[in-house]
């Protein structure tokens, strides 16, 4: 079993950054591809980025290219990095890991967090 525990979510205003990380514990993630979700109020949870298991290879959403970047310093670790926040980027925001399939689809990943709140004022 792999449980994964975001932190790093909060309230920012509109051009601010925040970085959120993703901690996994139990089995080892070396070998896992890792992802970021999001879901905001009344919409479909959606793709925002993703890291292979060695870190060499990003995938982002076009809403997050050249603003947000994914990374990972160790086998259980992963962050996001968000820049130039804007309010529509106000939504939970979910780490997920181990995908079979196609990665942008949120039924692919086997494991998830609870996720942390991203709230950006504009």
């Amino acid at each position: 079993q792999v449980h994964l525990v975001e932190s790093g979510g909060g309230l920012v205003q509109a051009g601010d950054s925040l970085r959120l990380a993703c901690e996994a514990s139990g089995r080892t993630m070396e070998n896992f591809p890792m992802g970021w979700f999001r879901q905001a109020p009344g919409k479909e949870r959606e793709f925002v980025a993703a890291i292979t298991w060695s870190g060499t290879s990003t995938y982002y959403a076009d809403f997050a290219k050249g603003r947000f970047t994914m990374s990972r310093d160790s086998e259980s670790t992963v962050f996001l990095q968000m820049n130039s926040l804007k309010s529509e980027d106000t939504a939970v925001y979910y780490c997920a890991a181990d995908p079979e399939g196609d990665y942008r689809m949120p039924m692919s990943w086997k494991y998830w967090g609870q996720g942390t709140q991203v709230t950006v004022s504009s």
